[in-house]
């Protein structure tokens, strides 16, 4: 296989985890090691526009990745009725965003609005009049109520089992307490190509902390670009406890996106709405939790919901702090962004 690259297999190849179920590898070769990915037939088309995307990306001096073009001169090669692309191996190290100085926070923040504003420019615009689905409150308490019939109730069952019922119930109550805050179906929001899933585990980092790569690009997708700014923060500086969000590094990260892709305060105050709504309809993460089923989604903890219902208004008026001028004049005098 690797012949097609012009490159000589050293050693045996290293099977690695992919993403849904993807076969990859870690491959020596006599130029080095590099990483081999496998595709189904289906995926071909999406692929090659992924590979021509990050092609530009890294062409703009971006932290992507782009695919090796084998000596036909296609990034895709075919074998056997599976596709396969071949990259850098990529060096570097996963820093939880909770580890990033405010300054880091920053920058990331900018990373990622570069890469909006260079996504922007290669691609042809997309359609601005966008239906964002709203997930019901209701359909998610029928859920809730399902689970906890699963659940023994009555002391009837263990520790774990009224942990779990107590986890559910509160949910169920935030559900009723906060049914009428959904947000609306339609909102005017710029929207275009995302990365799709900006987070921790998709970023590696240097030992002076700047970003060598941002992987993961197989989740690319269109959508608000003020959504993705808000579930970035969100999945990147959530604590693992009752402190919910650090908003100290949340308004860092925003800050340094307006300064490379500026939306308004508007935009980034409905993204937050509609993510906190969608973690709060989302029951996945209480399924895998508490019941160990399968699927518990992108969204993280399911403990941050209750922290984020309590603090609604101030992660609002939080988030979009970054938009106003008594903001921007302030944080880089901080000695915490050094």
């Amino acid at each position: 296989m690797l012949k097609r690259w012009g490159l000589d297999a050293v050693g045996a190849p290293e099977a690695l985890d992919g993403a849904s179920g993807r076969r990859c590898w870690r491959v020596g070769t006599s130029e080095g090691p590099f990483f081999l990915k496998e595709y189904a037939p289906p995926e071909r088309t999406r692929v090659r526009f992924q590979h021509e995307l990050t092609g530009a990306l890294d062409a703009a001096g971006l932290p992507v990745l782009a695919p090796l073009p084998a000596k036909s001169g296609r990034t895709l090669v075919t074998a056997s009725g599976h596709a396969y692309a071949l990259y850098p191996w990529v060096a570097g190290r996963r820093r939880g965003g909770l580890e990033l100085t405010f300054r880091q926070c920053a920058e990331l923040g900018e990373l990622l609005g570069r890469l909006h504003a260079e996504l922007e420019r290669v691609t042809a615009p997309v359609q601005q009049s966008l239906l964002v689905p709203t997930p019901r409150a209701a359909d998610a308490a029928a859920a809730v109520e399902a689970m906890l019939e699963a659940v023994p109730a009555d002391g009837g069952g263990t520790d774990f089992d009224a942990l779990t019922g107590r986890r559910l119930r509160e949910r169920r109550a935030l559900l009723a307490e906060f049914a009428g805050h959904q947000p609306p179906e339609i909102e005017v929001s710029t929207v275009g190509h995302l990365h799709g899933a900006f987070h921790a585990g998709h970023l590696r980092y240097a030992g002076a902390g700047n970003v060598t790569a941002v992987l993961g690009w197989d989740a690319l997708t269109t959508g608000p670009v003020a959504g993705e700014v808000v579930r970035a923060a969100a999945r990147l500086f959530a604590c693992e406890d009752e402190r919910g969000l650090d908003i100290d590094r949340v308004q860092a990260f925003v800050r340094g996106h307006r300064a490379a892709f500026p939306l308004d305060a508007g935009q980034i105050q409905s993204a937050v709405h509609r993510e906190w709504w969608e973690r709060l309809c989302d029951v996945a993460p209480l399924r895998y939790r508490y019941l160990g089923e399968d699927g518990a989604g992108e969204r993280g903890a399911a403990g941050l919901v209750a922290w984020w219902s309590e603090q609604l208004e101030r992660t609002l008026d939080a988030f979009a702090a970054p938009y106003t001028d008594a903001f921007t004049e302030a944080p880089g005098d901080n000695p915490a962004y050094g």
